[in-house]
């Protein structure tokens, strides 16, 4: 499998607002629709938050994510990822509600608390769609994302431990990876260990190829044989850095949590376009891609009938 690529689409995320693009999926049914969209044109993973479908806030409610999670199952057979960040302005409790219900295979795991800066968005847009729109991005500014050591190993115990999850480590910085390196260490986390190199976000590591190779070979030097990873950039690099990040050895992440665009200038129609884009590029380059079978094999996942939807 050394040869094959798995793609993880990341379909609404939590940092977009409905205003940005009409694209964005805000109901139960449109993040179905956009999630089983996306495996079928490659995504081997679907990286899932929820959104109030009334007006698109963040959420974490479970009655919404089991609106959605059983019907992207029925009609796929890609790995459902539940994040377990929400948006900074969410509790840890709140945060994992959906995952420690759905006891899925894969959870995201962002490795530290971080300012995690979306409010210069706010200064793009006018006429909003919502009041909470500005406000949201505004409270970046005051607020950080919280994920303390206490909070990691609350979040590996509970979901890793009681349910078997395998993780998405989310790696913003070095720093992070420095602590991954130190939980692989004490054992508490096990290989093979699925990190994404998050860049691109104000507060994180730039979204450039310098930053991109610096992490890589942190991770090489502290995590050695024992991971695999992908990368993430967000904004305009997104393809860019993927494709970079394929040609290292890695795999990619796309979708409309990530990057609005197709293209400069150019806002994505669907989640799915921009899954077979990377999957265009990387087939072009000789790339195998990974089926949702390959990458449960590949990240020793428990299996889609062990899941609780």
């Amino acid at each position: 499998m050394k040869n094959k690529v798995i793609i993880t689409c990341a379909v609404t995320g939590s940092i977009h607002t409905p205003t940005m693009s009409p694209h964005l999926p805000v109901t139960p049914a449109e993040i179905a629709s956009a999630s089983i969209e996306a495996a079928e044109a490659g995504a081997a993973i679907i990286h899932l938050h929820a959104r109030d479908p009334e007006n698109g806030y963040p959420s974490a409610d479970p009655d919404i994510f089991m609106q959605f999670l059983p019907v992207i199952k029925q009609h796929c057979d890609a790995v459902l990822n539940i994040s377990t960040g929400g948006s900074s302005l969410m509790s840890l409790d709140d945060r994992l509600a959906p995952a420690r219900i759905a006891s899925p295979e894969m959870c995201s795991l962002n490795m530290g608390s971080m300012n995690f800066g979306i409010f210069p968005l706010k200064d793009q847009y006018s006429n909003w769609k919502h009041a909470w729109e500005p406000e949201l991005l505004e409270a970046t500014r005051e607020r950080i994302f919280q994920n303390t050591f206490a909070n990691i190993e609350i979040i590996v115990d509970d979901l890793g431990g009681k349910h078997a999850a395998r993780f998405e480590f989310e790696c913003y910085d070095v720093g992070h990876i420095e602590t991954l390196a130190y939980y692989l260490k004490q054992g508490r986390v096990k290989p093979p260990l699925y990190v994404q190199f998050v860049l691109g976000v104000l507060g994180g590591a730039g979204a450039s190829p310098e930053n991109l190779a610096h992490m890589k070979a942190t991770a090489d030097r502290l995590l050695g044989e024992d991971y695999m990873f992908s990368v993430l950039a967000a904004g305009g690099r997104q393809m860019k850095l993927a494709t970079m990040g394929a040609i290292m050895g890695g795999n990619v992440r796309v979708g409309l949590e990530d990057s609005l665009t197709i293209s400069r200038g150019e806002l994505a129609p669907s989640n799915a376009a921009q899954v077979l884009k990377i999957r265009r590029v990387l087939e072009e380059l000789g790339y195998e891609i990974a089926s949702a079978d390959d990458a449960r094999k590949m990240l020793h996942l428990k299996g889609a009938d062990a899941v609780a939807f």
